[in-house]
């Protein structure tokens, strides 16, 4: 008889994400198994308490997804989870904290694709800015971008050190080569957008980053792509369903298009499933993060 498949859910939040949860459940695990508050010094017995109960062949049906809302401390999970295997007794582990991971490689992907079909642009050829760059999504949409080679800077709303910080951290640790900016007002997102061919929208829902008045500033935009669904919108004119269609506001930027975040989070959604239905489908351990949730957006668009 099969075993049933399990996904141990590790979460340090006090709650695990009932969105991965479903989502879980609908790429076909049979059991899942949430637990919460854990600290990076369980996650190695825990992952081992999971491995050596079920034999080698009950491995192939068990495994680990990370959660929470901090970017560092998921991959040092991951990490851990990984140094804890002991072959042949291997599970696939799957860090996807607050759903950055996936919505930041959904955002990438859709602007990318954009990029290439309406202006024969490259990523590696374009300044990115990342509003809402010091947050979850921010931060993952950044490194992303970064280290597919466009000139990305990290925006944040109050402090130019907070950004510089972040930027620095993840600079270290992914060896990409994020800048720091700041854009407390108009006049300062407008001196930033001048000279941007990418905006990524990643601000806390319901708050407008970008209203039409800054939008008039920007001359070399060429694709805007906002994770904002809740009003006001993110970017002033961006609808949450566009994908391609022309940013009207952005009146001095010959071509520029906005992606909206209904058209985001619906790869988001495809690709979350995807990576859950991997661990499931592998003869291997996989160990998924937002590289891989990146290149397989890139197929999914």
């Amino acid at each position: 008889m099969e075993k049933r498949s399990i996904l141990h859910m590790l979460d340090p939040m006090p709650n695990n994400s009932p969105f991965d949860i479903n989502m879980a459940m609908d790429a076909g695990f049979d059991v899942l198994m949430p637990y919460s508050n854990v600290k990076l010094d369980s996650v190695y017995r825990l992952t081992q308490d999971a491995i050596f109960s079920r034999g080698p062949a009950g491995v192939k049906r068990t495994g680990i997804f990370i959660g929470g809302r901090d970017l560092a401390l998921a991959m040092d999970m991951l990490t851990t989870c990984q140094q804890a295997m002991v072959p042949p007794f291997e599970i696939s582990v799957f860090a996807d904290p607050s759903g950055a991971f996936t919505t930041a490689a959904a955002l990438v992907a859709c602007v990318e694709k954009e990029l290439k079909t309406k202006h024969g642009k490259e990523l590696k050829d374009c300044n990115a800015l990342v509003f809402g760059g010091t947050g979850p999504v921010g931060i993952a949409t950044g490194v992303i971008a970064s280290l597919a080679g466009a000139d990305t800077s990290l925006v944040d709303h109050l402090s130019v050190d907070t950004a510089q910080d972040v930027a620095d951290a993840y600079n270290r640790r992914f060896s990409c080569t994020l800048k720091a900016a700041v854009a407390s007002n108009d006049a300062e997102k407008a001196a930033l957008i001048a000279n941007a061919d990418i905006i990524f929208c990643a601000a806390k829902a319901g708050i407008q980053v970008l209203s039409t008045a800054v939008l008039k500033e920007a001359t070399q935009l060429k694709v805007a792509g906002d994770v904002n669904a809740v009003p006001p919108l993110g970017i002033e004119g961006i609808k949450r369903n566009d994908l391609g269609v022309p940013l009207i506001h952005a009146v001095n930027a010959a071509g520029a298009v906005g992606v909206g975040a209904l058209a985001v989070g619906n790869v988001k959604y495809q690709l979350q499933h995807e990576m859950l239905k991997l661990m499931l489908e592998t003869d291997k351990p996989l160990y998924l993060d937002f590289r891989q949730a990146f290149d397989k957006a890139r197929e999914l668009v």
